[in-house]
């Protein structure tokens, strides 16, 4: 508690905004909360004030005033209150035994909602209306540069290969922590796309200033409107995944993985050569939230397989190609839920030292699809099998080539090789769920772990 005169001297010449928010609540008694993500209050409020960087909010006596950190980081600060289009059913579990599954079960409409308004299937048209001011010099750029920390990293891995088919550019994809550490080298016509779930997470942040800095231009996806990174950039892409409650990431992952899609469609838009591949990635798209319920009607068979694994101590996820991101990402859901020690690998090094690991003691699920690398993944389904490895394969429906060498199999329905990483994830993440609940953990608030990762 402060002293009363040690008040008075420090709320001196703040600018008091109480009777604006009064005026704005029609003169109700007014609370205050802090909260680092907005989801986290709307139970209490929907009317929210952003702070910006070296601002200070201070409640003293009922009374809420801003000021910033020093003098030397401009005048006095005046923030909007601002009214969130965010409802309270959002963020309600309903039915569901946690938020994680019920974010799972949301995908089919969290997808639609990404593509909602920006995809015309009539006409085959693609509209990121907050990136159609730029696309001229975006396409004029020599790279893009694509940088994330986490599952936000891997919707950028998972995307690279259709980026750089439909764009013709070369794509770098970094951790935003090494990109820091390395001091890499950015010119003034990259363009740098910053990802991030929350729009806040702190080394993505100050990879942004970094480019910044350096004169590239840049580009934020995030599911947070007013957001740091949305402020901060000079443009982006507004995912609309809905409010994301669950520690661990699912429904924000596909709705950056489409979103990324969706750029390198609008890019693709006047290169005559890539149309017809253009058209086959928007029909995929148009049937893609169907394909999802179909492969959420598998959440029992996952469960099954979830049985005989979860007293396990290790698990390997293993694929290539377009899904070697889906590996990556559901070996990090099975990392952070379960708190079971798993890895993903990319089938094409299993003979440079993962193959060592293989026997009938190893747990280890195969992502084997329709695809280019289809060969080259039953070569490595091969090895694995020889090693007295039991195989747990994803594959397509009615694929007796590979489920006769399966321990067991998990058949998802077949899309466009560039989005069946979507329908892939699906069941790990499901499978990273039974695995936590049978384990006896706690799904939504994984221990040492925070939903914005807001420092280094």
């Amino acid at each position: 508690m402060f002293k009363e005169g040690v008040q008075e001297k420090n709320s001196h010449n703040r600018p008091d905004i109480a009777n604006a928010v009064n005026s704005a609540e029609d003169g109700k008694a007014v609370e205050y909360y802090f909260a680092s993500d907005a989801s986290a209050i709307i139970e209490h409020t929907n009317k929210v004030i952003y702070l910006e960087d070296d601002d200070i909010a201070a409640v003293v006596g009922g009374k809420l005033s801003l000021h910033r950190l020093n003098r030397l980081a401009g005048e006095v600060p005046v923030r909007a209150i601002q009214t969130l289009q965010m409802e309270l059913q959002e963020i309600m579990k309903g039915n569901f035994e946690a938020f994680m599954q019920k974010e799972i079960f949301e995908q089919p409409e969290s997808v639609f909602n990404t593509m909602r308004g920006r995809i015309c299937f009539d006409t085959n048209k693609v509209i990121l209306g907050g990136l159609k001011d730029h696309l001229k010099e975006i396409k004029r750029c020599r790279r893009l540069i694509m940088i994330g920390c986490g599952t936000s990293f891997h919707a950028a891995v998972a995307t690279r290969q259709a980026l750089e088919e439909l764009t013709e550019l070369p794509v770098m994809v970094e951790l935003a922590s090494d990109f820091l550490d390395r001091n890499t080298p950015v010119f003034r016509d990259d363009v740098c796309f910053y990802i991030s779930q929350s729009g806040e997470t702190a080394d993505t942040l100050m990879a942004l200033r970094y480019c910044k800095d350096r004169g590239a231009l840049t580009v934020g996806v995030t599911n947070t409107v007013g957001s740091s990174i949305s402020r901060d950039t000079d443009c982006g892409v507004h995912i609309n995944a809905g409010p994301e409650i669950g520690v661990a990431s699912t429904k924000a992952y596909t709705s950056q993985f489409v979103a990324l899609i969706m750029f390198g469609l609008m890019m693709s838009e006047d290169r005559i050569s890539l149309q017809t591949r253009r058209l086959e990635i928007i029909n995929g798209l148009r049937i893609l939230p169907e394909l999802i319920k179909k492969v959420l009607t598998l959440d029992k068979n996952i469960k099954s397989i979830a049985d005989e694994l979860y007293e396990q101590r290790s698990l390997l996820v293993m694929g290539r190609g377009f899904n070697y991101a889906t590996c990556l990402e559901g070996a990090l859901k099975i990392k952070e839920i379960p708190y079971m020690h798993s890895e993903g690998i990319l089938a094409g090094e299993l003979k440079h030292g993962p193959l060592a690991l293989i026997d009938k003691h190893m747990p280890v699920i195969m992502i084997i699809m329709r695809d280019a690398c289809y060969t080259k993944c039953q070569n490595a389904l091969q090895q694995v099998t020889a090693r007295s490895g039991r195989p747990i394969i994803l594959c397509c429906q009615d694929d007796p080539e590979v489920s006769k060498n399966a321990y067991k199999t998990i058949e998802l329905p077949q899309t466009v090789d560039c989005l069946q990483g979507i329908l892939s994830v699906i069941p790990l993440q499901l499978l990273s769920f039974h695995l936590a609940v049978l384990r006896g953990y706690d799904v939504d608030c994984p221990r040492n772990l925070a939903k914005s990762v807001t420092v280094e």
